[in-house]
């Protein structure tokens, strides 16, 4: 790999950033503390000689040993490790690298972060919220129906082809994490929002132009993770939703709800496109309410005493005040 101009590697570091903000929807303190352990790191790597986007395994190991050496707590150190893995994974997904250095750094325990989720009424609450009253409002029904329809990563749904589209057979075909190609099924409304933007919405926004993307900006170009953001950043506002909904709520969203319903976890695993079953499951965890409310009413044993039952003796039917004698 060629060392890039550092007008490139400014661009690879915004281009990260940008993901950290509209992909994972993480704070802004977060995402400046990610710019200030990177550019750090960069500092320390030109001093031996690298580059960001060339670093080894070696010369990240030494970074953090280096970080130690300074008499950084531990909680800055693990931090600082923590950026070092996103970004790098993130250079690897991204075909920048086709490694990932920070492989071999330490992954320190963490207690797992549930996903913020929007109830069913929420979501409908957001779609209602878009006015099929022009070419780019009809487009943002026809993105978001599709993103949660399907649980797309913003980053697959801004990637989407009009050949990856098949309205007739309803099912659209994407490319993931890995560049690992799944096919989803489109629900009715989707299909519906989507027909409609491709007869009264694209070819408004094409303007003449020769473009493959299905979604495109008002210049009629493919749409951009930020121009993404901007969009469901106000309808999200105008929804008035208790919560600051990212692209990736609507994915989770996406997950939770089929979960509640009755899905499968390895279905929901396959339409998420996770390589590994157990990043599916922190979706159990979300739905755990769900679960119990239903354990309670469909196990005979699981439904709640009854008043009249005898509390001394648990409320079991068969224990009720006088049946009690041998």
């Amino acid at each position: 790999m060629g060392i890039r101009r550092p007008e490139q590697a400014g661009r690879i570091l915004a281009d990260f950033l940008d993901y950290l903000r509209v992909e994972r929807g993480l704070a802004a303190n977060t995402i400046a503390s990610y710019r200030r352990d990177l550019e750090q790191l960069a500092a320390y790597l030109r001093a031996q000689g690298q580059e960001l986007e060339t670093a080894t395994s070696a010369s990240l190991v030494g970074y953090v040993h280096f970080l130690a050496r300074k008499g950084l707590l531990p909680s800055s150190i693990a931090r600082a490790e923590a950026a070092l893995r996103t970004f790098y994974r993130f250079l690897q997904e991204e075909e920048v690298r086709s490694d990932n250095p920070a492989r071999d750094l330490l992954r320190p325990r963490r207690p797992v972060r549930l996903p913020r989720v929007l109830s069913q009424q929420e979501v409908e609450q957001l779609l209602n919220r878009v006015p099929a009253t022009g070419p780019a409002q009809i487009r943002d029904r026809a993105m978001l129906e599709l993103m949660y329809a399907c649980g797309l990563r913003v980053s697959e749904l801004i990637g989407l082809n009009l050949g990856d589209l098949h309205l007739p057979e309803r099912y659209v075909r994407c490319r993931g994490k890995g560049n690992r190609e799944r096919i989803i099924p489109v629900g009715e409304k989707a299909v519906q929002a989507l027909v409609l933007y491709l007869k009264e919405g694209r070819p408004h926004l094409l303007s003449r132009r020769r473009e493959t993307a299905l979604f495109l900006n008002r210049r009629g170009r493919r749409l951009t993770r930020q121009g993404f953001w901007q969009i469901l950043k106000k309808y999200t506002g105008a929804a008035k939703l208790p919560l600051e909904a990212s692209p990736h709520t609507l994915r989770h969203s996406f997950a939770t709800h089929l979960l509640e319903n009755g899905a499968d976890l390895r279905t929901v695993q396959e339409l998420l496109g996770h390589a590994d079953i157990s990043t599916t499951q922190i979706y159990i965890r979300v739905t755990h309410k769900h679960l119990l409310e239903v354990y309670q009413r469909c196990h005979p044993h699981g439904r709640p005493a009854s008043p009249s039952s005898n509390s001394r003796n648990g409320g079991h039917p068969s224990m009720a005040k006088g049946d009690d004698k041998p």
